[in-house]
């Protein structure tokens, strides 16, 4: 079933993600950061599972979908090491156990019908936004025995069509996920800039948010924030997790 990964990936994809190396080291120079600091998760929403394999080959270990509908099939073609099983507890349907090489990231808007699915396949969801998720989601990782990485995602401008908790409900949420620990850990906060503003505003936001959540929850220091326009002024805020997409896998079609 599995594909392994590409023996000679494409000099369009080993120059992007030097590319993105470059930026990177340059934002973290200037901010007087280190790059061991930084987790790149490649986005590789609507990619075929061939150029996720080419940056595999290249190094990339961290990927990030956004619909399990296609995380599910591209993570069982890419690695023999994701064991299919037809659990019955995971609502009878085939599911996938975590890959040794490769770590799948969630970041889209989560089915509560998929929650448990979702988190015995991937090492992090980044878009948590509503406590009845919570419970499915410990399930899942329970299944698959292990601890799941959760950042609660925050939303910067009220519009519910792009998700995100609101900022007066991040502390009640905050609690919903410690209450399904250990399976659950909470590790930070994830937000997208509001359309058509400048993005270091809303992720020093998003900084300062991280600092109160922090006061109750001090393992809470993750940030994911920055893509593949701002990944400096992310970086100058904190980030920890960029989302990198067309960066990476170059403009979609």
């Amino acid at each position: 079933m599995s594909t392994g990964v590409a023996s000679a990936p494409s000099t369009g994809a080993a120059d992007r993600l030097a590319a993105v190396e470059k930026r990177l080291l340059d934002a973290l120079r200037a901010a007087g950061r280190r790059r061991e600091e930084i987790n790149l998760v490649a986005v590789s929403k609507t990619r075929p599972a061939a150029d996720v394999a080419e940056l595999a080959a290249l190094g990339v270990r961290d990927f990030g979908e956004n619909r399990w509908q296609e995380l599910a099939p591209k993570a069982a073609e890419l690695t023999g090491a994701a064991e299919l099983t037809g659990a019955a507890e995971l609502t009878g349907a085939t599911e996938l156990r975590p890959s040794a090489e490769l770590r799948w990231h969630f970041m889209g808007r989560l089915q509560r019908n998929k929650a448990r699915a979702v988190a015995a396949a991937v090492v992090a969801v980044h878009s948590l936004d509503r406590a009845d998720l919570c419970a499915p989601l410990a399930r899942g990782a329970a299944w698959a025995g292990r601890n799941l990485d959760v950042f609660l995602q925050v939303s910067l401008d009220g519009d519910p069509k792009r998700g995100g908790v609101a900022v007066g409900e991040l502390p009640a949420l905050a609690d919903a996920v410690a209450a399904c620990a250990p399976h659950l850990r909470l590790v930070g906060l994830m937000a997208v800039p509001p359309r058509g503003a400048p993005p270091r505003p809303a992720f020093a936001r998003l900084r300062e948010l991280s600092e109160r959540l922090q006061a109750g929850y001090p393992g809470a220091s993750a940030l994911s924030a920055g893509m593949s326009a701002d990944l400096e002024d992310a970086v100058a805020e904190g980030a920890t997790h960029l989302r990198i997409g067309t960066a990476l896998f170059g403009s979609r079609a």
